[in-house]
Order: C-alpha cells, then sequence, then structure tokens
C-alpha cells in the first residue's frame, strides 16, 4: 500500500548551503555546495557527487557513500572525522565494507575502512520527504547495513520516505576504553570517550542533516530507528548530549537500556593486553603477562596496542556464538554518555525528548535458546514444556527491562512527548497451542528475537536459510497484511509523532499511560489471513516475573550466561 504524506515547508536549500558553509568542519567540495533535488540519480553532496541507480519498484538507491574518514591507522579510536571531498562522481552503486567483526561460523571479514551510508527514496521528483534513519543489530559487535534484509526499497516506497541505513563500529574498535590512549587534552574529549560506534551514528546522522536535502528528505524530520543493539543505541542517542537536535522521533525495537561504568572497560581492556601478550610470546602465560602489563608505561600500551591489526584484537575476546563478543557495550564516559547512564531518564536530564515508540516480541529469547540447543542437543531434548517455560520468562523479563520499565520512566517526564509500546505477537502459539509458523519452528522459533524485523521492511528473507522454514504460501496472506499495517504505522508516525493515521480503519494506536488500567501496548498479531491488532492494558513488573522462575527453569536460565547477556548481566 501507498502511505500518506503531509506537506512540510522546508527553509529555502540555498539559505541552508550558505548556513553550512560557515559551520566548522564541514568541507564543500565544489563551490557550488549541496544541489537541489530534481528527480536524478545523480546528486551534489558537500564532499563530491555521486551517482546512485535506479532499480525495480520505482525505487531510486545510493550505496556506500561515505560519512567519515576510514578509522584506520591514527584514526583508530578517534572520533570520526569529516570524509574527504572527492573529485568526479562517485559511483554509489555497491555497499562500502562491512565493519570487522565475527561472522557466524566464528570466521572473521570485514574491514576497518567501513564507515558508510545507503540511501533508498521513491522514484519522484517529490522533497521534504521524511527520514527513516536505520541502526542495524547484532550485540554492537556484528551485523552490517548491507545486510539483504535491511534493503530499504519496500519501506520507502510503501511508506513515501527517504530510508538511510549506516555501519558503525563494532566490537574493541567501536568500544573500547583504556586510560592509555586518552590524551586528557582539551578539546580531545570525544577521542577520549571510548564509544566510538555511538560517535559514528552521529557522525552519520550529521551528515544526513548537512546532505540529505539533496536526495528529497527533509533534515528536520528524522527518526531514528533500530533493532535491539541497533535499539540499545537508539537508547544511548535519547541521552547524549552529543546527538541533540540531530533527530525528531525514535523507534527501539528490541532493546535495553545499557551502558556501564568507564572502570568496567578499563577491566575488559587489561584482561584483552594479557590475551594478546600472551598470544603474540610476550609473556609466557596469563602471571607473566599481566607482569609486564602491570611495568609498562601509557606510551608502551598505547603504541602495543596500535600495532595490533583489527583481527588480532578481535581473536582476543570470546565469540560467545551467533558471531557476537562478550564486551562491545556503551560507557558512561561524561561526554559522550553521561556519568550514571540512563539514570538521566528518571531526572529529567536527558536532551533529546522526541515521540517514540518502544518494543519487543512475544518470544524474543527463542532463537538464542534455538541455536544453543544446537550446539547441546541434550539441553532440551524431549523436553519441550521446559523450553516453553523458560522462554516465557526470559522473553517477558525482556519486555519488563526493555519496554515497560522505560515507558513508565519516560511517561514520568512532563517534557516527554507521547510513548507508543508494542508487543509483536506474529508466530507465537498463544492460547490454542499452534502457530502460523509450520512444523517444529513454530515451537523452537515463535515470535521471537527480531521476527518483527521483515514486517517493517517488507522483506521476507531476513532469516537466511530460516526463511524459508518460516514464511511460506499459507501465511503469507496474513503476514503481507500485518506487515502492510505495520508499515502504515511508521509512515504516519515519521511525520506527525503519532502512529495512528487518519481514517485509516486501523485500531488507534494509543500512547502509554502510567495510570492503572490505562493503554499500554499494542498488540500486533495475525492468523493465516488477516492481520490482528488491539490494545492492552497490561503492564509487566519485574516482581511478577521473577515470581514465576522456579528451580528447573533458574538452572538452565545460568547456562546463558553468554547467549542472554541482557538478562543474565543484569542479575535475572
Amino acid at each position: 500500500m501507498v502511505c500518506k504524506r503531509a506537506s512540510i515547508v522546508l527553509l529555502p536549500l540555498l539559505f541552508i548551503a550558505l548556513l553550512l558553509s560557515t559551520i566548522g568542519g564541514c568541507q564543500q567540495s565544489t563551490e557550488e555546495g549541496l544541489s537541489d533535488w530534481a528527480g536524478s540519480t545523480k546528486v551534489r553532496t558537500l564532499y563530491g557527487r555521486v551517482e546512485g541507480e535506479t532499480s525495480g519498484d520505482e525505487v531510486m538507491a545510493w550505496k556506500g557513500i561515505p560519512y567519515a574518514k576510514a578509522p584506520e591507522d591514527d584514526l583508530r579510536w578517534k572520533a570520526p572525522r569529516d570524509p574527504d571531498p572527492w573529485k568526479g562522481t562517485l559511483k554509489a552503486d555497491d555497499f562500502g565494507s562491512e565493519c570487522i567483526q565475527y561472522d557466524y561460523l566464528g570466521n572473521m571479514k570485514g574491514s576497518e575502512d567501513c564507515l558508510y551510508l545507503n540511501i533508498w527514496r521513491p522514484e519522484s521528483d517529490k522533497d521534504d520527504l521524511p527520514v527513516y534513519f536505520w541502526i542495524h543489530g547484532g550485540g554492537n559487535s556484528m551485523g552490517a547495513a548491507s545486510e539483504e534484509g535491511y534493503d530499504g526499497a519496500n519501506l520507502a516506497t510503501n511508506c513515501d520516505m527517504v530510508v538511510v541505513s549506516v555501519n558503525y563500529r563494532l566490537g574493541p574498535l567501536g568500544w573500547f576504553t583504556c586510560e592509555a590512549l586518552r590524551s586528557g587534552e582539551d578539546g580531545a574529549e570525544l577521542d577520549d570517550s571510548g564509544n566510538y560506534g555511538t560517535l559514528d551514528i552521529i557522525k552519520a546522522l550529521t551528515w544526513v542533516k548537512e546532505n540529505i536535502a539533496a536526495f528529497g528528505g527533509d533534515p528536520g524530520m528524522v527518526t531514528v530507528a533500530g533493532e535491539s543493539a541497533g535499539a540499545i543505541n537508539i537508547f544511548s542517542l535519547l541521552i547524549s548530549p552529543e546527538a541533540e537536535g540531530l533527530f525528531h522521533g525514535a523507534i527501539a525495537q528490541s532493546g535495553m537500556p545499557i551502558a556501564l561504568p568507564v572502570e568496567t572497560g578499563e577491566e575488559s581492556t587489561r584482561e584483552v593486553i594479557v590475551k594478546l601478550l600472551v598470544a603474540d610470546k610476550t609473556a609466557p602465560d596469563k602471571a607473566a603477562a599481566q607482569t609486564r602489563l602491570s611495568q609498562m608505561s601509557n606510551e608502551e600500551v598505547s603504541a602495543y596496542l596500535r600495532s595490533k591489526t583489527a583481527n588480532q584484537l578481535l581473536a582476543a575476546y570470546e565469540n560467545t556464538g551467533l558471531g557476537m563478543i562478550s564486551f562491545p557495550f556503551i560507557f558512561e564516559d561524561g561526554t559522550v554518555i553521561p556519568e550514571g547512564g540512563f539514570d538521566v531518564l528518571e531526572t529529567g536530564e536527558y536532551p533529546s525528548k522526541v515521540p517514540i515508540i518502544i518494543g519487543s516480541n512475544k518470544e524474543e529469547t527463542k532463537i538464542f535458546l534455538y541455536m544453543a540447543s544446537l550446539f547441546s542437543e541434550d539441553l532440551f531434548e524431549n523436553k519441550d514444556a521446559l523450553y516453553q517455560k523458560v522462554a516465557s520468562v526470559t522473553s517477558d523479563l525482556w519486555k519488563v527491562r526493555g519496554v515497560d520499565e522505560m515507558a513508565r520512566k519516560l511517561r514520568t517526564q512532563a517534557d516527554q512527548p507521547a510513548v507508543y509500546a508494542y508487543q509483536f505477537l506474529w508466530g507465537a502459539a498463544g492460547g490454542s497451542g499452534t502457530s502460523v509458523i509450520p512444523g517444529e519452528y513454530g515451537l523452537k522459533l515463535g515470535a521471537c528475537h527480531a521476527m518483527d524485523v521483515p514486517f517493517f521492511f517488507g522483506n521476507w528473507d531476513f532469516f537466511d536459510v530460516l526463511s524459508g522454514a518460516v514464511f511460506n504460501d499459507q501465511n503469507q496472506p496474513g503476514r503481507e497484511d500485518l506487515s502492510s499495517d505495520m508499515q502504515a504505522y511508521v509512515a504516519q508516525f515519521v511525520r506527525t509523532g503519532d502512529p495512528s493515521p487518519d481514517e485509516s480503519g486501523l485500531v488507534e494506536w494509543q500512547p502509554w499511560s502510567n495510570d492503572a488500567g490505562g493503554p499500554k501496548c499494542i498488540l500486533l498479531n495475525a492468523d493465516l489471513n488477516t492481520a490482528s491488532i488491539a490494545m492492552s492494558t497490561v503492564e509487566l513488573t519485574e516482581t511478577d516475573v521473577t515470581a514465576s522462575i522456579d528451580a528447573e527453569v533458574r538452572q538452565v536460565i545460568d547456562s546463558f550466561s553468554g547467549l542472554l547477556p541482557f538478562l543474565v548481566g543484569e542479575g535475572l
């Protein structure tokens, strides 16, 4: 379906170009500056000309546009810098490299030269379109904007908006704090922060603010959206002073507000250096490496870390499964992320008070339980009831910490705009005991983590080899109907901050209320043929959930410290 759009008046583009030319750090590649949107794949950014492509379904796309210099060599563990202007026309028809990471099989892939973004928009001469800025998931240690399931063509055309997806530094190159790497000089606070992945996302948002008008987007109407770690990063943008004014709405799918003290990051870094010293035989064992590290000056530590390749650094981290490593967390550095982290949600002292959608899936943790059972066949063998119990408890707790508690805290602030919550149920067995997902995957996966992503994007190949097992001809009518409704909600939200389209016939998505019995979240579901959507007044609390954990469930949960870090790591 084609979603409605509102007409928004944009400031004259010439004025914006002249204003941007006076802002420090913004280099113009030509005297002409930013081009007007003219319905062409040839566009002039502030850094150079780019040429995209027109693909099927009347969509234009630009892929692999650099939004910052490659963070290599002296720029490793530094805040991102403006890209170098280029001469000629950049052929923007292929994705840039993904960032350094493990793949699902534990092999390393990617490059440090990875700070690229991608743009899709409808093939038309319309300008002032709202902008949907997508932040991929992957535990902040894996994933890329180039993944097939994140193709923005369907979302852009169905919702008549500009879709931007972005790579950002991952793992030890994205979040890494070490005293030896910090200069402590005035003006170097961003370089010293350790939150380089967060700063990459902010840099990409700055690029969008400065350049997206040339692609027909409205820089005054930007919605940030992300799933899993992408949603964690959305929450971090809300509280970061560096991101203030760069976005005007937010959608956080299956994330949690997680940030750690710098001291915790320092401890992790020391462990990494010890592993590196043993790996390169500088020290014969762990004890000797710890002694060696205690004798090294900050200058020696810095030089040692910078001498390592990205692959050597990544190898010092445990691959906990599914390609994710054990410590890619956001730090409370006091500059990018305030000291005390998400405590500011309770005091109201966070800068980006914007309309927000927060949601989770009914059976979030099933994908983790399923993958774990593949490696340990006896874990749930002939124990379907236990599998369901563990999935139910841990998924409910995910909703408590990632949705209900977050919504309640935000709504206590009088100047916080409306908060909308959802729970995605498609695929869950429900009261009938059967699922619209065929065979054993209805039980094993159900409404698992990331299952909502293909519905938001309208892409049904998101789960790679599992896609054919989950999505079939029988459930196609219902899931496509639900996807269409979900995109209609998104299209309205990015334009107005309220997801309910006027006179659409859709269920009204009411904002979260802290009042007892008030509206809480919308339930997104479908049977084999038709979407089924309703508002709920149910709010989950941690007390209620943890009270239902028995000894058998506890024993299983305690074995998942690697695969359920959001839950176990938070003291379940």
